[in-house]
């Protein structure tokens, strides 16, 4: 065969012509698609070594063994992930927000009721009314109701509520105490006074409040606005009976300042007298029981930061 190419020569020859061709017209069906590796044509086709996996073009010899190849407006095209990033950001935004949009309008906020039930009458000790005082120990009533959140109770309250906001407000706890000693068989259960609770309306959210220096036997918290005003004692070894002036969401209170020693052996009852407000100047008025009253400037805004809000929002 020499001054002329070889069969393989003019094999790829042709190959390549037709693949010059794919970009101009429809490929004749009588071209089958088939990749070298692999392939079982009868062609001796291996001294062309074309690249690994690419595909090339045969004569329509062997027809039988070789998948037919598809219309060009029928086959399948794959796109790697990297020509997402040549799209416009527009059109992948809008891909995801369809994507996206079912769920969300699938999914409305729910709406939570809270509810506070009939009052009730439990028998409740005072404090000062314990034998070591030398008092009288009949029990007195507590008056109590459920807080009810979508019809399930949650918690025990005593007292009036305070609405702070348009869709939160505080109220005392009711707790109920085992009184039983050790040695007991059965339990005694005494209702007793606890800490505040401050309830959101929209949420159904109850957060347990840790008023500064607040005893449930001695404080008794007059509000206004998000401030609680009452006598505390102190938790240190040093102890004392303090006024005091907590806000809702601040860290430490508004007011502390010592107003007498605690504990006392024979305390008063009630030990301070609860607390008077005015608006403007918004100050506040403590007094101890057979004490001095002792006025206290408030100064701030509110620092209460209700659940899916941002500080931004508050005055």
């Amino acid at each position: 065969m020499v001054g002329g190419p070889s069969l393989a020569g003019r094999v790829w020859g042709n190959i390549s012509r037709n693949a010059r061709a794919v970009g101009r017209k429809r490929l004749p069906q009588r071209y089958y698609s088939a990749p070298f590796h692999g392939n079982a044509a009868p062609l001796q086709i291996s001294a062309l070594k074309p690249p690994l996996g690419k595909h090339c073009l045969l004569p329509r010899a062997n027809r039988d063994t070789l998948p037919r190849m598809q219309n060009f407006r029928s086959a399948a095209v794959h796109l790697p992930g990297w020509t997402l990033a040549l799209l416009p950001l527009s059109l992948v935004s809008l891909g995801l927000l369809t994507l996206s949009q079912p769920t969300a309008l699938a999914a409305p906020a729910k709406v939570h009721v809270v509810a506070l039930g009939a009052v009730r009458k439990v028998p409740y000790t005072p404090p000062e009314t314990a034998p070591a005082t030398g008092k009288s120990a009949d029990a007195v009533m507590l008056k109590v109701r459920p807080l009810t959140v979508d019809g399930h109770q949650k918690e025990w309250t005593t007292g009036d509520a305070h609405d702070v906001t348009d869709r939160s407000f505080t109220i005392r706890r009711a707790l109920r105490l085992n009184d039983a000693l050790p040695g007991d068989a059965a339990p005694r259960w005494s209702w007793q006074p606890g800490p505040w609770l401050l309830v959101d309306r929209t949420t159904g959210h109850i957060t347990a409040l840790h008023l500064p220096d607040f005893d449930a036997e001695v404080s008794d918290a007059v509000w206004f606005r998000d401030y609680a005003a009452y006598c505390g004692t102190a938790e240190t070894a040093k102890g004392g009976l303090f006024a005091i002036v907590a806000q809702l969401g601040a860290r430490r209170a508004v007011v502390q300042k010592q107003i007498g020693k605690w504990p006392q052996p024979a305390p008063a009852t009630p030990v301070c007298k609860p607390a008077v407000w005015q608006r403007e100047p918004m100050r506040v008025i403590l007094q101890p029981t057979g004490g001095d009253a002792i006025t206290f400037d408030v100064v701030g805004a509110s620092s209460l930061v209700e659940e899916n809000d941002s500080a931004d929002d508050q005055n």
